[in-house]
């Protein structure tokens, strides 16, 4: 067999040479690739999806179709979820494997152990203490989960999935995002000053003993930068222009954005309720911008005006490591009978994490 097609060949083509030669790949490959494409995906890699959505939405969909090879155009942990969630023939692929999530990089097992066993110190954490992590985070962090009775969550289901971990404890312990626990938590009518913050960076988490002990949620100290950017003064600022203005945002934005807006959802919940949405309203959106710019053309035709909630671009720089040429070099490897890029996640911590994801199945 020859050998595998090296990626610095493809480094120098332009977009439109990489778009027929990834339509070519795919005819060859004839059903046996599936390519997938997230919400917060460039336009010029999301237009060769044959499915696109949220994560979950994605790697189940993957595995329930016939394709030998996924090939994830998203970041890291995303590609994670569908080797875990997929069936053993199948072969999970990410274009460029520095695609990664800054979030996701905020908890490693290393500090998440460490603050499991510092929280051991003051209370009884295997029976009052549920652990919840949110998808974007590391297969191993989600395989901890599994280990401590604990759960996955995902901006669609964590009050659900919260639900399910007060039935069972008094307390959660939620990473990586510590702004998606709590606008999720003060929405079930937990109190802030029952939600602290777990700083991974100070002894202790930086609490006292009396924090930790009179704490429901415990939030790790992660958030997205890509959310990070969103201010309340922005909404502020854009109202006193546009007084009709509906404001819509992602959990993962800030406690202060939430609560000045009209609706909080996560990416298919944004899409759903601006395209169910009365024509000629005018809407302040924040979440990624290329999920944004896609709405705002879509809805253009019903009168609808889509705004980007920032005033500076803010999109997914990680997620833009997938490019036309990463995924031109994948497909036609793939066609030429080469596996490049394949994420694999160990069998026992596969097998740890596909119990935390099961929890989040059956609660959800």
């Amino acid at each position: 067999m020859t050998a595998a097609l090296p990626i610095h060949d493809y480094a120098l083509l332009d977009d439109a040479e990489c778009a027929e030669r990834i339509a070519a790949a795919k005819a060859q490959l004839n059903g046996r690739c599936i390519v997938l494409g997230h919400h917060y995906q460039r336009d010029e890699v999301f237009q060769h999806a044959d499915i696109y959505g949220d994560s979950l939405k994605l790697s189940r969909e993957a595995a329930q179709s016939a394709a030998e090879f996924i090939v994830f155009c998203g970041v890291h942990f995303m590609a994670e979820v569908a080797d875990i969630l997929s069936r053993p023939e199948q072969i999970a692929i990410l274009p460029d494997m520095a695609a990664g999530c800054s979030m996701a990089d905020m908890a490693n097992k290393i500090k998440v152990q460490q603050c499991w066993d510092e929280l051991a110190k003051i209370i009884d954490v295997e029976n009052s203490v549920t652990p919840v992590t949110y998808i974007n985070s590391a297969a191993d962090l989600k395989a901890f989960c599994g280990q401590h009775g604990g759960i996955v969550c995902t901006s669609s289901n964590a009050q659900k999935i919260l639900n399910w971990s007060f039935e069972r404890r008094e307390k959660v312990l939620f990473f990586p995002d510590q702004h998606l626990g709590r606008n999720t938590g003060y929405r079930m009518g937990i109190p802030l000053e029952h939600m602290v913050t777990w700083d991974f960076n100070k002894p202790q988490g930086g609490l006292t003993e009396q924090q930790i002990r009179d704490a429901k949620m415990i939030l790790w100290k992660g958030y997205c930068s890509v959310h990070q950017a969103f201010q309340p003064e922005q909404i502020d600022n854009f109202k006193a222009k546009y007084p009709e203005t509906i404001v819509i945002s992602h959990p993962e934005a800030c406690f202060e954005v939430c609560e000045k807006s009209d609706y909080i959802g996560s990416t298919e919940m944004i899409l759903k309720i601006v395209r169910e949405a009365e024509p000629n309203t005018r809407w302040l959106v924040a979440t990624e911008l290329n999920l944004v710019s896609r709405l705002a053309q879509e809805t253009k035709a019903q009168g609808k005006q889509v705004h980007f909630m920032a005033p500076t671009l803010s999109m997914c720089s990680t997620m833009f490591r997938t490019d036309p040429q990463h995924l031109c070099w994948v497909l036609e490897n793939l066609a030429a009978g080469h596996v490049v890029n394949r994420v694999s996640v160990p069998a026992e911590e596969a097998a740890l994490a596909k119990l935390a994801l099961d929890n989040m199945l059956l609660a959800s």
